[in-house]
């Protein structure tokens, strides 16, 4: 393919604009892809986001977007719930995918993906692109090299918080409607593991491979929150902890929680006999990892972070989502150059059958084994 990828964004709330629109708009990437069509239900809100980035095509309803959007690859930042049904719809309709965290909600429905794409020679990206990270590399050959001794367990995840409520798209939206932020605590798709922890999960799992099993205790620990004066009814877990078996004796401890974090960012924690590596130290020194001098010339470490990103240079170092960019891009040269991605869907669909895993072993109170790989 030597014509840039024609792309539909899928949601045009607060992560397209302050993230995926911003990026793709950059003279540096236009000559491998070009935004076509944004699709967003709310009413105005898709034509007043393509007004403001120039987009050629606007629609609010997605089954319009597949029928008349001329695209090739469609980029899904719609509320999780949503992503089986409209990644099922445009497999169908034969546009290659990025799906922004997390993927689906069940194993069945992301095995389900996989076999469309698989069939009708089509791609899919699944965010988070944590496996990219030199750090997580790093980290995982430190550890096999006997660094810190035998590793014994490990920790990672994240919290909510009020995050969510918060966003400044949301408490100062422009053009025709508030982002409402309500579907982060319901069900289907809400709560921190799906949204947050998930990141962790996919950091954890290229440092030490696949989980086996998992048992887990999980709950909505707050009922009821509030946004612009507005009570919102919550039914999503929001205080999960989970104990994860990667066999031969090493354990981990994963949380998605309703606040406070134990962990440095979405890095994990490893313990071992002889040490410990925790963010980006090993027994309290700096790591040096490739890429290290990168993250050193940002103003702040999880701002470095993202810089380490194969393509996020120049302009994109300085706008926020730099890595939804990243594995947008990482699809972009999979349809153009067929250079498959690291970033794939068996990996996102392994972390989901973390998470759907210890949902069911909250509720049955039984140990689950996990059944996919990566």
């Amino acid at each position: 393919m030597t014509d840039p990828v024609r792309i539909g964004v899928v949601g045009a709330g607060t992560l397209a604009q302050r993230g995926i629109l911003p990026h793709l708009s950059q003279d540096d990437v236009q000559g491998r892809v070009r935004v076509q069509a944004v699709c967003d239900p709310a009413e105005g809100r898709a034509a007043e986001v393509a007004a403001r980035f120039g987009i050629p095509q606007a629609f609010t309803d997605y089954s319009d977007l597949l029928e008349r959007g001329e695209v090739d690859a469609l980029t899904i930042a719609s509320p999780i719930g949503l992503h089986y049904e409209q990644c099922r719809e445009a497999l169908d309709a034969g546009k290659h995918l990025h799906v922004n965290k997390s993927l689906t909600t069940t194993v069945a429905e992301a095995t389900d993906l996989i076999d469309r794409a698989h069939a009708g020679g089509l791609r899919i990206v699944a965010s988070p692109g944590e496996i990219l990270r030199p750090q997580h590399a790093h980290v995982r050959e430190l550890i096999a090299g006997g660094a810190i001794g035998t590793l014994c367990w490990a920790t990672c995840g994240a919290a909510f918080g009020t995050y969510h409520e918060q966003e400044p798209e949301r408490t100062k939206p422009s053009g025709a409607s508030t982002i409402d932020p309500s579907w982060y605590f319901r069900r289907p798709g809400g709560g921190p593991l799906y949204d947050m922890t998930v990141y962790s999960l996919h950091a954890l799992t290229s440092v030490l491979g696949p989980a086996r099993r998992i048992t887990a205790m999980s709950a909505t620990r707050i009922p009821e929150r509030m946004f612009q004066g507005r009570a919102v009814q919550c039914d999503a877990h929001d205080n999960t902890v989970m104990l994860l078996d990667f066999g031969d004796g090493l354990f981990a401890m994963a949380y998605g929680t309703a606040a406070g974090s134990i962990n440095k960012g979405f890095y994990g924690s490893f313990f071992g006999t002889e040490g410990s590596i925790i963010g980006m130290e090993r027994n309290g020194e700096a790591l040096e990892f490739p890429g290290k001098e990168i993250v050193d010339q940002a103003s702040a470490e999880w701002i470095g972070r993202q810089w380490v990103l194969p393509h996020v240079v120049g302009p994109h170092r300085e706008l926020d989502e730099a890595h939804v960019f990243e594995d947008i891009m990482q699809l972009v040269d999979w349809v153009r150059d067929d250079r498959p991605s690291p970033v794939s869907a068996e990996h996102a669909r392994h972390v989901i059958d973390i998470i759907s895993s210890a949902y069911r072993s909250a509720e049955t109170g039984q140990a689950c084994d996990l059944t996919t790989t990566f």
